[in-house]
């Protein structure tokens, strides 16, 4: 009678351990497609097919005045998952006319120039640099680049509140290392607007991040949310960099030609385009 109990208790234990066991195979598939559907919703939030911004770029450092430069920046969204950027610094004078075109492509690499008025042409950037900063700011270069999410893994580790609101915490690791100056990012992302609150930027190698990037303020403007006031911090000085958006302006039916070599170094095929 003894064994029979004994023998029945073992059955019960295994029937439980497969079906926790079972269990845990399907959770991990399930919550890989949740990551990764959210990770692509935050991609494809929609954006306008084109934008056209006028605003600041602030660069903050203890012990030292904020540098302020002024910016106007291009976005196109073409036909087959490519995306074309302009940035083009308009004051103070030392920097005027300095500007970065980006093609990013639909397998996911992307071409990147920048003209700079004192040399008078376009030098294009290569990928080993894409880790350099961009005209002394927090901003890498691969930070001004589209990334596609099928270039990462990702995953759900949390909820977490940022910014007052409630977000999904997704950690994204390059499924090629070779393909990211960072190791991993770890984003909070607002569920209802998919737009990241936080990022926080892993560097090669380190076990905290290098930098955090922090959203301030954002408006819905034509239909589309706007983000108004961010900022850049590199965690290790403590050199700040904030972007802020004055003017947006969607869907003014920017050409093709504005996103070429040619306007990035010539202002006065851009400058037509601007508000």
């Amino acid at each position: 009678m003894f064994e029979q109990i004994l023998s029945q208790r073992f059955r019960e234990t295994i029937a439980l351990l497969l079906i926790v066991l079972c269990g845990l195979g399907l959770a991990a598939p399930a919550q890989a497609d949740e990551a990764a559907d959210l990770a692509q919703r935050v991609h494809d939030r929609p954006n306008g097919r084109d934008l056209t911004t006028l605003g600041r770029m602030v660069l903050t450092e203890k012990g030292h005045e904020p540098r302020i430069r002024e910016i106007v920046t291009y976005r196109l969204d073409k036909s087959g998952g490519e995306t074309a950027n302009l940035i083009r610094f308009l004051a103070p004078d030392d920097i005027a006319g300095t500007g970065l075109l980006s093609a990013d492509k639909a397998d996911g690499s992307t071409d990147q120039w920048l003209y700079l008025p004192a040399l008078d042409r376009v030098r294009r950037i290569s990928s080993d640099r894409k880790g350099g900063r961009f005209v002394g700011s927090d901003l890498y270069f691969e930070d001004l680049q589209e990334r596609k999410p099928a270039r990462d893994r990702h995953r759900l580790i949390g909820r977490q509140t940022e910014n007052g609101i409630v977000c999904e915490v997704l950690e994204s690791v390059p499924l090629d290392a070779k393909d990211s100056v960072y190791s991993k990012r770890i984003s909070w992302i607002d569920p209802d607007t998919a737009i990241a609150q936080r990022v926080d930027y892993f560097e090669k190698g380190a076990a905290t991040p290098s930098k955090r990037w922090l959203l301030r303020a954002k408006k819905r403007n034509q239909g589309y949310w706007t983000l108004t006031d961010s900022r850049m911090i590199d965690l290790k000085s403590g050199h700040e960099t904030r972007m802020v958006v004055d003017m947006a302006l969607y869907d003014q039916k920017l050409p093709a030609k504005l996103f070429t070599s040619q306007a990035l170094a010539d202002e006065s095929l851009e400058s037509e385009y601007r508000p």
